[in-house]
């Protein structure tokens, strides 16, 4: 932890907040901006379904205390959701101010302001430990924020539960993968800190292996041998490969490694141009952040067109302003070098061809249309693989498109010893949506429980 909050502390003035946050004259004046709708179109519009008039509406009132639990109270993580949530597309895009052609209501900033003191000054009858009242215990596979979410609401209950991670700290891509000027690691670390103080045990092991193995390694056998009920919240694997020549060199670093890698490397080095392939949000988290650190060109390059890019449009349009060019219709063939390190690029141009299975133009290159980037650093971010290869066993956990398949209300897999959520399921979402799977499947797993124990 002292590591990544001395990096975070050394590039503070390179990553500034993207949404600064509001001060109090401000968010009262907000806040008297809201309607405060009896139906709430933003509330239903949340995946956790904050109650949205009710929390600003107690931040008008200046009950601070009474706006944070209500937020808390349907998402643990609201401190990180305030930050990194796509409010554009979910809450503020469901304003009905919005649909008046009026500026919605900051309700993220909003959310940020009501936890940001809360955190100053941590109110302990919210995170009050809740005494085991219940003999079953819970075990959560992954540390991230699908698991940290059940594991809370599971304690809330009265259920044991231990969360399982590999990593030495805990919060998944919240702690080490999202851009910083988005989410700071120690704010991630505050919410698991407050996930802690419920009464959750943390426990560092890699689950996988034979019973009995060495290190720090836990077989499923030896969880179901402990627990009565297992979560599976461990997200996604390694991002894709490119699947080229050349991305064995130094100087290829894929996207979530070179977030992680910049902020636990006080010595790390861009160089003076970095080379970003991919359309996704990931993408521009990497090529934004490559830019604050000093990279003089970042270029983004993908092999569709503006149209098909997956990231959002406000991500994108962030990104033109950070001063990130953008190349369309190209797909890299090589990675060129010399002396082991990346020095350039070798891409072909595109055209769009017939649709695939999957509803999506396919890509054909362009006969003798070679195109070279010199670069210093090379950042592929193609998506992950999924993580499901701890599930090759004879669990009998079906699977779908290599994602766990479950109940969707309830986050059952068709082992009913295993509940699952996040990513690992959805392939790849946001953060707000992994902590409703992560409680729903909470409030699953203890209404099984309860009636087995009172059965």
């Amino acid at each position: 932890m002292t590591q990544l909050v001395a990096q975070e502390n050394q590039f503070e003035d390179r990553f500034a907040d993207l949404h600064p946050p509001l001060d109090r004259t401000a968010a009262l004046a907000e806040a008297g901006r809201c309607l405060y709708c009896y139906d709430a179109p933003c509330s239903a519009a949340c995946p956790t379904h904050i109650d949205v008039p009710r929390f600003i509406r107690k931040i008008a009132n200046g009950n601070l205390r009474g706006s944070a639990f209500t937020i808390l109270d349907a998402n643990v993580l609201g401190l990180s959701c305030s930050r990194v949530c796509p409010v554009d597309v979910l809450c503020e895009g469901a304003c009905v101010l919005a649909s008046g052609s009026q500026k919605p209501i900051d309700i993220g900033r909003l959310q940020r302001y009501a936890l940001d003191r809360f955190y100053e000054n941590p109110d302990p009858q919210w995170s009050r430990i809740v005494a085991p009242a219940q003999t079953a215990r819970v075990a959560c596979v992954g540390g991230g924020p699908a698991s940290l979410a059940c594991a809370a609401e599971l304690r809330r209950h009265g259920f044991p539960v231990v969360v399982f991670d590999n990593r030495p700290l805990p919060g998944g891509l919240n702690t080490y993968g999202v851009a910083q000027y988005k989410l700071r690691p120690r704010d991630s670390l505050r919410e698991v800190e407050m996930v802690r103080s419920l009464g959750v045990e943390f426990r560092q092991a890699e689950v996988g292996g034979e019973a009995g193995g060495a290190g720090s390694q836990v077989s499923l056998d030896q969880l179901e041998a402990e627990f009565a009920l297992i979560f599976l919240g461990m997200g996604l694997g390694a991002m894709h490969r490119l699947g080229i020549p050349g991305e064995q060199f130094h100087g290829v670093i894929d996207a979530l490694s070179f977030i992680e890698r910049y902020k636990t490397n006080a010595d790390f080095h861009l160089g003076r141009c970095v080379v970003v392939i991919g359309g996704g949000n990931t993408a521009i988290d990497a090529a934004n952040a490559a830019r604050r650190l000093g990279a003089e060109e970042v270029h983004v390059y993908y092999r569709r067109s503006e149209r098909e890019m997956p990231a959002f449009k406000a991500e994108f349009e962030r990104s033109k302003r950070e001063g990130v060019r953008f190349h369309w219709m190209r797909q890299p063939v090589e990675i060129l070098g010399a002396e082991g390190r990346a020095l350039s690029v070798k891409f072909v141009e595109t055209c769009l061809g017939a649709v695939d299975a999957a509803g999506r133009r396919g890509v054909e290159p362009v006969e003798d249309s070679f195109y070279y980037e010199a670069c210093d650093l090379v950042i592929p971010a193609i998506g992950q693989s999924n993580l499901t290869r701890l599930l090759a066993t004879s669990r009998a956990i079906s699977l779908e498109g290599g994602m766990v398949a479950v109940d969707r209300p309830t986050g059952r897999t068709s082992n009913a010893r295993y509940y699952a959520g996040g990513d690992c399921v959805n392939g790849g979402r946001e953060v707000v949506d992994a902590v409703a799977d992560g409680k729903r499947a909470a409030l699953a797993m203890a209404a099984l429980l309860e009636a087995k124990a009172n059965a």
